[in-house]
């Protein structure tokens, strides 16, 4: 629920186990309570997408158990080790900082991922504001971090399921030519397309390829997407990295980002998610702004399931 500053003040000081997203203004005048945030100015309701300063959206959680950790680029290989046995973890990181490029290149090796629930959301800024730094925040200690992820581990009755969920609107262009790295990170300048290698950046100027547009990679059968960053003289800059071994494609070409959006959307009408967030890139390229959709949650500089993703909705479900 999107509320105001002096409304999340009085949740917090009843008690109440929360997630919160919002500006890094409003985060340091909350009181220290039971909770982890982080900064974005861009939320979803159920009344209408929007951009604020003076709201924040507050997810709330019934589980008594829990536990609040942080970590840095040298510990965050220990997020889901220190999860429950039988729960979830809700991740933030800060965009563009160590502990989010060491994420978001070696998730996929840390210990228990995929056999522990890890889920969450990159924090960032405004994009049409200067002098921002995208920031984290431990409620329990009131400390704020620019370069230290904090997660919320939370424990759910053995009972129960929990699902970490994407909704992901891309798939392969199959008829698009298998693309692969050499080299693997945020950035790319060479690549191998039909076994030869080619400056990426000119392959992509040359064949007018839509950068709205993910590339999609295939993950053992998942489609995985990647999404353009910029094109800055003959370098390409990724907002996830790609890796060697992963045998990438353009999406294949949607006739209305918007429509295709909003017809996966539809299928979580029914669906109860404790946690939704979105990917940044789907408000902007479906201009989302005061547009109703089915679903409310923070609006993302990148998605957290498991690992990192982009250009998605990620949801979590607990039945």
């Amino acid at each position: 629920m999107l509320v105001t500053l002096e409304e999340t003040i009085a949740l917090i000081n009843k008690g109440l186990l929360l997630h919160i997203a919002g500006t890094e203004d409003l985060l340091k005048k909350l009181p220290k309570g039971s909770w982890i945030g982080g900064s974005t100015e861009y939320f979803m309701t159920n009344d209408g997408c929007e951009v604020s300063e003076e709201l924040l959206f507050v997810t709330q959680f019934s589980y008594d158990n829990f536990k609040i950790n942080t970590y840095d680029a040298g510990d965050i290989q220990n997020v889901a080790s220190n999860a429950f046995d039988y729960g979830f973890s809700l991740v933030i990181v800060p965009f563009d900082s160590a502990v989010h490029q060491e994420y978001a290149q070696n998730a996929s090796g840390f210990k228990d991922m995929f056999i522990k629930n890890v889920a969450g959301w990159v924090a960032g800024v405004n994009l049409k504001k200067n002098g921002q730094t995208p920031i984290t925040a431990d409620g329990l200690t009131g400390e704020i971090f620019t370069d230290k992820a904090v997660a919320l581990h939370m424990e759910v009755p053995s009972d129960k399921t929990v699902s970490i969920n994407i909704l992901n609107i891309f798939e392969q262009d199959e008829t698009s030519p298998v693309i692969e790295f050499i080299e693997e990170g945020f950035r790319a300048k060479s690549c191998i397309i039909n076994g030869k290698e080619v400056n990426f950046a000119d392959y992509l100027l040359q064949n007018g390829i839509d950068t709205k547009l993910p590339l999609v990679g295939d993950y053992s059968g998942n489609g995985v997407n990647i999404s353009f960053k910029s094109i800055d003289n003959d370098v390409v800059d990724f907002y996830a990295p790609v890796f060697k071994g992963i045998k990438y494609r353009i999406a294949k070409s949607i006739s209305s980002y918007e429509k295709e959006f909003n017809r996966h959307l539809a299928e979580l009408e029914d669906v109860e998610s404790v946690f939704t967030c979105n990917c940044i890139l789907n408000f902007l390229y479906c201009d989302l702004e005061g547009k109703r959709v089915k679903t409310a949650g923070p609006i993302t500089f990148g998605e957290i399931a498991y690992q990192l993703v982009n250009q998605t909705l990620v949801y979590i479900t607990v039945r």
